[in-house]
């Protein structure tokens, strides 16, 4: 997809960089497919305020996506590449030949009008859901599942996709979007291609109206409030406030979070890039 950069008619629009949406084909999504969702504005059950920058935003509609691709060895046809606010990767609304319509992940490349499949009999074409041991090495895959029939878990946002490296065994080994390698049981699922909407990360919304129109308000510094709020709080003039950190003292950058021992540690090839 292309970028457009706008012509600055408005102080909102000087910096303004959106997604050309020439591949978007509808803008009305599947009604079976589509519940409401309820917005908690960082409150808990009893109205308080757990956390905090959360609230207002556009009202959003919540579409079913099938990551678990398990209609296998029934063809079906994409009908439309469509928008899903709650993602940055497109969907594609699939009629199966059994008369079911379902949403997936759309891959770049994936048009209106073409036919895909998932399970034993799908061929490494574009938007086919196969098991990790048929898929040829060195495709890119995504929506990748890390248990066999738990549905895809990893690669799944705009222009991510993750690299079948190896097979030994019961195990093939995967080059993930953060670096990692790792194995994981060839009787995952994965889907052939890379996620859609790859120029995601060249937008700019151009002014802060969009971020309140997404239900994020906005974020103060922990050094721009007082001692008694923050720990990087306080200080006469522009003060710097120490080593970061988070606002219940928790060191925020550079201190490890992951588990020691970790049972999948085990399955970690080569840690990810620091």
């Amino acid at each position: 997809m292309a970028i457009k950069k706008l012509r600055p008619t408005t102080p909102g629009q000087r910096h303004k960089v959106v997604i050309d949406s020439n591949e978007i084909t509808t803008s009305r999504p599947e009604k079976s497919l589509v519940v409401s969702k309820n917005r908690t504005g960082g409150r808990n059950h009893s109205g308080k305020m757990t956390m905090r920058y959360i609230g207002g935003g556009h009202r959003m509609k919540l579409r079913l996506i099938d990551f678990k691709r398990d209609k296998q060895g029934i063809p079906g046809v994409v009908a439309t590449i469509e928008y899903d606010p709650n993602r940055t990767a497109n969907i594609a609304l699939i009629n199966y030949a059994d008369g079911e319509k379902r949403y997936i992940l759309a891959p770049n490349g994936l048009k209106t009008g073409m036919k895909i499949m998932s399970g034993e009999g799908a061929t490494p074409d574009v938007g086919n859901a196969m098991f990790l041991k048929d898929i040829p090495l060195g495709t890119l895959i995504h929506n990748l599942e890390l248990r066999p029939g738990q549905g895809g878990k990893m690669a799944r946002s705009a222009g991510s996709y993750a690299q079948l490296a190896a097979r030994d065994g019961k195990y093939a080994t995967i080059k993930m979007p953060s670096g990692e390698t790792r194995m994981i049981l060839v009787a995952c699922m994965a889907t052939i291609g890379t996620c859609s909407n790859s120029d995601h990360n060249k937008e700019s919304y151009g002014k802060a109206g969009r971020t309140r129109w997404m239900g994020r308000r906005p974020r103060v510094r922990g050094v721009a409030m007082n001692p008694v709020d923050h720990p990087m709080g306080g200080g006469e003039g522009r003060a710097s406030g120490g080593h970061p950190r988070s606002r219940k003292g928790l060191l925020a950058k550079g201190m490890k979070t992951r588990v020691k021992n970790h049972p999948s540690d085990r399955y970690i090839i080569d840690r990810r890039k620091k």
